[in-house]
């Protein structure tokens, strides 16, 4: 065992540890995270009192996160780090676009089957109908038939039913199926861009940054069957300014959807007045058919 002789003599001696690690990722990873750590750490001179408040800062994300609400998830996407890592690893390692994205802290596990075309309207809930259509494609272009997919969005007020007590249990949520033709169609109603919560560490941060809370309208899209690796996808829905300022960095060109908006008649379900239709093609990548660890219960 080293004993330690002065603050240079510090760095050394945990690699020395590290690298101990059998694991050879874990190894890897570990020394990575050390080296830049200690590099942070002697950067900006890190105070006693300033590490002190750091660990109170951790420790209270962990008593904010809970079944319904995870602070880390949302922190992450916050300061871009959800995005680089998805970018990173998708896309051919980042040389392409890729229509893969962000989790976001609500995919609950289990969602209820819905026939093709069918609603996931499953409590009133007041706002512009909206007509989804997406088609599910591997890397050279041709349909993808029977991928598990899961949709699910916000209210038109901005919350998740998770978040809202006057949403029944999985509204706004559904699994399909994909035929031969690779196409999901579902109907809901049009989402708006929403605040995320403001009253937790997070938002602690995004006031003493001035910076708004707010991400643009989208739908997610949780993919997977076996030989493909599970698309996460949020396919925007916006036409507001929250497109280029997003709280949680995570637009991108390949993730904006057509939405169109409509007035006349829609051509099954007669005159509901205004109206929006939505497509997007999203295309998986070959690899590991896994679901990712649900956020929230």
């Amino acid at each position: 065992m080293t004993i330690i002789a002065d603050e240079a003599a510090v760095t050394p001696a945990v690699l020395k540890v590290m690298a101990q690690t059998t694991d050879p990722r874990l190894r890897e990873i570990m020394t990575s995270l050390v080296t830049h750590l200690h590099a942070f750490v002697r950067e900006v001179r890190l105070t006693e009192s300033e590490f002190q408040q750091a660990t109170r800062i951790l420790n209270t994300m962990g008593q904010q996160t809970n079944d319904r609400h995870n602070e880390f998830v949302l922190m992450s996407g916050s300061l871009g780090v959800s995005t680089l890592v998805c970018l990173l690893n998708n896309g051919d390692h980042g040389a392409t676009e890729t229509t893969q994205s962000l989790l976001g802290p609500f995919w609950r596990m289990n969602h209820p089957l819905t026939e093709n075309g069918g609603s996931i309207l499953r409590s009133p809930t007041p706002g512009p109908r909206l007509y989804g259509c997406f088609t599910f494609v591997d890397q050279q272009g041709a349909p993808i038939e029977g991928l598990e997919v899961d949709i699910w969005h916000a209210s038109p007020v901005g919350l998740y039913e998770n978040q809202d007590e006057s949403q029944a249990d999985y509204n706004l949520r559904g699994k399909f199926l994909t035929g031969p033709d690779g196409v999901v169609r579902f109907t809901s109603v049009k989402p708006i861009g929403y605040p995320i919560p403001t009253d937790t560490t997070v938002g602690t941060l995004l006031k003493a940054q001035e910076r708004h809370p707010y991400r643009p309208a989208h739908v997610h899209v949780l993919a997977h069957k076996p030989g493909f690796k599970t698309l996460i996808n949020q396919t925007y829905v916006d036409e507001t300014d929250y497109r280029t300022s997003d709280v949680q960095f995570g637009v991108t060109k390949a993730l904006i959807g057509t939405l169109e908006k409509h007035t006349e008649p829609h051509p099954t379900d007669g005159d509901i007045g205004e109206w929006f239709s939505l497509t997007h093609r999203l295309t998986l990548e070959p690899g590991e058919s896994r679901l990712p660890i649900p956020p929230i219960k």
